[in-house]
């Protein structure tokens, strides 16, 4: 994986059912090949699918350099996943696609800052999938703005 050149996964594509993992995944690819560019392994977003799944990013990165593939890490994935219920998984996925900046907060300048300069006439982002897939250049569907 080399995110000098490509970017990674979507937050929206799911791995074992959960969204973020897969980009977190290639995240960590990358930063065992030396090819991270600007990303960050373990950022908070990446935290935050940890945390919720209880996975160890340190261990899971120790697999990802152990050289096992993308179904070996659903396989290790899914035994952390299988501990919630459904209803929590999906949740969680609407939940974390939906997370959007605390207005006010230095959070949301940094937000205002990237969308303006990605995508100016897009005041209808405000949600992080979307604002990291319009920088990534995926399509962002035209939502009502809030």
């Amino acid at each position: 994986m080399d995110l000098i050149k490509g970017y990674p996964r979507s937050v929206r594509d799911k791995f074992a059912g959960v969204v973020q993992l897969g980009r977190a995944t290639d995240k960590g690819r990358a930063l065992a090949a030396g090819t991270i560019g600007e990303y960050h392994y373990n950022c908070p977003m990446d935290q935050a699918v940890f945390g919720f799944l209880g996975i160890d990013h340190d261990a899971y990165l120790g697999l990802i350099k152990a050289g096992k593939s993308d179904s070996e890490l659903q396989s290790y994935a899914r035994d952390f996943v299988e501990k919630k219920s459904h209803a929590e998984v999906d949740e969680w996925n609407a939940n974390f696609l939906n997370y959007a900046p605390e207005a006010g907060s230095d959070g949301e300048k940094y937000f205002l800052e990237l969308r303006n300069s990605v995508a100016p006439d897009r005041t209808d982002v405000t949600a992080w999938a979307d604002l990291l897939d319009l920088d990534e250049k995926r399509q962002v569907p035209h939502r009502v703005a809030a």
